[in-house]
C-alpha cells in the first residue's frame, strides 16, 4: 500500500467527511483532498518528476504542508526541511538528498531560496489563501508542462527522506518506505482506537514523523479528521480546543508543560474541551507532568515511544480500561520489542539493556552508509540506542539514551532520572540534566531549570533537595536557572552539546579572591581545598561544586576537618554548606 491509497480508502468510506481543518479556514473534505493531491501530482509528473526522485518541501506548519506532502509522495519521495535552516545547512541537505526540485511557500523568508538557486535547482512556488479552504493550494513554476500520466509510487519505494539530528558526526539519511509509513499509521490508529468521529489537533512540526505520521496520517488511516495549526501557540491552544472540538492531541513533553503553564492562567469554568485522551511522544514524559495534565483535563494521557527509523511509533500505553503505568512508554504496538545485552542475547524481564525492535514499520537500512547499518542492525534487529527494560506485563521502561548517559568518573547517570527528580519540586516547571566537562572526572552532572512563574529558589536549596532524595553522585554539580531550555526543531531536549550552549566549558569558574579566610578554621579549610583542587587562589565564598568538586575530594576535605577539629561531617552536608565560609560555620556549630 502507498500513502495515496490511504486517501483513496478514506474517500471510499465517506467522500464528504472532513479531512483537514485549520483555525480560521473552511474545512476540506476527503473528496476535495483527493482532487488537490491528483492535480498537484499531475503537475509534478508534467514537470518531469518521476518515482524515486526527491522533492524537498520547505514550508511553515499548516494545512497546505499536509496536503503538499500527500501530493509529492503520490509520485515521488518527499524530503521536508526545516525552513529555519541556514544557507549552508540547506546547501548540504539539498546536495546530500540529491533533490530534483524544491517546493517553497510563496512569501516565506528562508535561506532555501538562495541555496536552491546556487545549486541550480528548480523552485516551485506554493500559493494558498490562508482564509480559504484548508489544504488547497496552487503551484507556480518556470518549467514547461508536458502531458504525462501520473505514475503512482509503489509500496516498497521511498516516500519520506529525513536526516538524523547529526549531533555527533555526519547526519545519516533515513529513507522511509510507503509500506513503513502506512503500516505505522494504521498501527497508531488501532492502538488509539481512532474512529471517523475523532479529530486530532496537530501542533507538531510537519517536517518530522511525529506530526506527519503520528497526527496527520494516523487520522487519515482511521478515516478521521486532523486540525493543522500554524504551529504551537500556548496562548491560542485553549481557544482551539473550544472552537475546533478536537478529541485528542499529540505533542512532546515540553509542549505539554507549556500547556500546563497556560492552563494555570485559565479560570476552571472557562476550560471547555471535547478531548477523550492526550498522547505524548518523541521524548520522555515525567510522571509529574503526566499527573498534572490528567488533573487539568480529566482525561488519560498516553505516553508513546517513537523514532524516525520506525516510522514513528513502536509502543504506547493503552486506553482505559487498559492499565497505564507511570514512567512506562507502554506495550509494543505493531512491532516486536526486546531487550538485548552486550553479548547479543535477550535479557529477562526487569533486566536493563539496549532496546531493539523488528517490524514492517522499521526501515531496512540507512542510505549509502554501510558502517551505520553494520552498527545499527544486529541479527535482524534494529538497535535503537535507548536503554531500558521490559516488565513481566510487557510494559517498556526507558532509562535514557546510550549516548546521553553521563559517565561521572565511572558512576553512570541517566539524565532522565534527574529530570524527574527535579520536576517533583513544586517550584520547578521544566528541567534538563546533561553532562558538562570536568578536568578529572571526565564528565560531571549539571542541570538547566525553568522555575514556575515568579517562584524563587537558590541553586544551593535545589541541590539540597536533590541530595535528600538521591545518591550523592546524582546531585548536579551546577544548576542553571534559565528562561527556556534550548530545544531542537521538533521540541525535544538535545542534551548532547547543551553544556557548550549554556556556557559550561572545561574552564573552572573564576574564584572570588577578594574575600580571604578570616578565621583559623577557614584558613585550614582553604588549605585543604587548595590541595585537592591543586590551585592556590580560592576565596571564602567560592562554591565547592562550581569549582568542580566531587565526592572523592569531599571525603578528603572531611578527613582533614576531622583531624583538625574532631568533627565528623557527612558528605551530604556539603550540599548545605558548599562554601568555605558556610562549611566553617557548620563545623563550629558542631564543636
Amino acid at each position: 500500500m502507498n500513502i495515496f491509497d490511504l486517501v483513496r480508502q478514506s474517500e471510499q468510506r465517506d467522500p464528504d467527511r472532513l479531512a483537514i481543518l485549520a483555525p480560521g479556514m473552511t474545512p476540506l473534505t476527503v473528496r476535495e483532498l483527493k482532487t488537490q493531491v491528483l492535480e498537484t501530482a499531475g503537475t509534478l509528473a508534467g514537470l518531469g518528476i518521476r518515482r524515486g526522485d526527491r522533492v524537498s518541501l520547505v514550508m511553515p506548519n499548516g494545512p497546505e504542508m499536509a496536503s503538499a506532502f500527500l501530493a509529492v509522495t503520490a509520485v515521488a519521495a518527499c524530503a521536508p526541511l526545516n525552513p529555519a535552516y541556514s544557507l549552508e545547512e540547506f546547501k548540504f541537505y539539498l546536495t546530500d538528498l540529491n533533490a530534483k526540485a524544491v517546493i517553497i511557500k510563496d512569501g516565506l523568508s528562508t535561506q532555501a531560496i538562495p541555496a536552491a538557486q546556487a545549486l541550480g535547482l528548480p523552485i516551485l512556488w506554493l500559493s494558498a489563501d490562508e482564509q480559504g479552504k484548508a489544504g488547497v493550494f496552487s503551484l507556480q513554476h518556470d518549467g514547461t508542462l508536458k502531458d504525462e500520466p501520473i505514475d503512482f509510487a509503489r509500496a516498497d519505494e521511498t516516500a519520506l527522506v529525513l536526516h538524523t539530528s547529526g549531533t555527533t558526526g555526519r547526519p545519516k539519511i533515513v529513507p522511509i518506505a510507503h509500506s513503513n509509513i502506512t503500516i505505522s499509521a494504521q498501527n497508531i490508529a488501532k492502538s488509539l482506537a481512532l474512529t471517523a468521529q475523532d479529530r486530532c489537533l496537530n501542533v507538531m512540526p510537519l517536517f518530522h514523523v511525529h506530526g506527519l505520521i503520528g497526527a496527520v496520517l494516523s487520522s487519515l488511516a482511521a478515516g478521521s479528521s486532523v486540525i493543522c495549526t500554524r504551529g504551537f501557540d500556548s496562548t491560542q491552544f485553549f481557544g482551539w480546543l473550544s472552537e475546533l472540538s478536537p478529541t485528542w492531541y499529540t505533542a512532546v513533553p515540553t509542549l505539554h508543560q507549556a500547556v500546563l503553564a497556560q492552563g494555570k492562567k485559565c479560570a476552571p469554568n472557562t476550560l471547555r474541551h471535547s478531548l477523550r485522551f492526550i498522547r505524548s511522544s518523541s521524548s520522555p514524559l515525567s510522571p509529574e507532568t503526566a499527573k498534572n495534565i490528567e488533573e487539568l483535563f480529566s482525561v488519560p494521557i498516553l505516553e508513546a515511544y517513537g523514532m524516525t527509523e520506525a516510522a514513528h511509533q513502536m509502543a504506547v500505553n493503552p486506553l482505559p480500561p487498559g492499565q497505564r503505568k507511570a514512567g512506562s512508554v507502554g506495550k509494543a504496538a505493531g512491532c516486536r520489542i526486546q531487550i538485548m545485552g552486550e553479548t547479543g542475547r535477550f535479557l529477562e524481564h526487569g533486566q536493563n539493556g539496549e532496546i531493539v525492535i523488528q517490524g514492517e514499520n522499521v526501515i531496512s537500512g540507512y542510505e549509502n552508509n554501510a558502517k551505520a547499518n553494520q552498527d545499527s542492525f544486529r541479527d535482524g534487529w534494529f538497535r535503537t540506542g535507548d536503554q531500558g527494560c521490559l516488565d513481566a506485563d510487557g510494559y517498556l521502561f526507558i532509562n535514557g539514551r546510550t549516548k546521553e548517559m553521563i559517565n561521572r568518573g565511572g558512576e553512570k547517570i541517566f539524565p532522565r532520572e534527574i529530570d524527574e527528580l527535579l520536576l517533583r519540586h513544586p517550584k520547578v516547571q521544566q528541567a534538563a540534566a546533561f553532562a558538562m566537562p570536568h578536568p578529572t572526572l571526565g564528565e560531571d552532572l549539571a542541570a538547566a531549570v525553568v522555575l514556575e512563574g515568579e517562584e524563587k529558589i537558590s541553586e544551593k536549596e535545589l541541590r539540597q533537595y536533590v541530595a535528600g532524595q538521591a545518591a550523592y553522585f546524582k546531585v548536579p554539580a551546577r544548576i542553571l536557572f534559565v528562561e527556556r531550555i534550548p530545544l531542537g526543531p521538533t521540541g525535544k531536549i538535545q542534551r548532547v552539546g547543551l553544556a557548550e550552549k549554556l556556557g559550561l566549558g572545561i574552564a573552572i569558574p573564576p574564584q572570588d579572591s577578594l574575600l580571604q579566610p578570616n578565621t583559623p578554621l577557614e584558613q585550614m579549610i582553604q588549605a585543604a581545598w587548595a590541595e585537592v583542587f591543586d590551585r592556590q587562589q580560592i576565596g571564602r565564598n567560592d562554591d565547592f561544586f562550581a569549582l568542580g568538586g566531587n565526592s572523592i575530594q569531599a571525603m578528603q576535605i572531611i578527613a582533614r576537618i576531622r583531624d583538625y577539629s574532631k568533627v565528623n561531617l557527612l558528605f551530604t552536608e556539603f550540599f548545605t554548606a558548599p562554601t568555605i565560609a558556610e562549611l566553617a560555620e557548620l563545623v563550629e556549630s558542631k564543636l
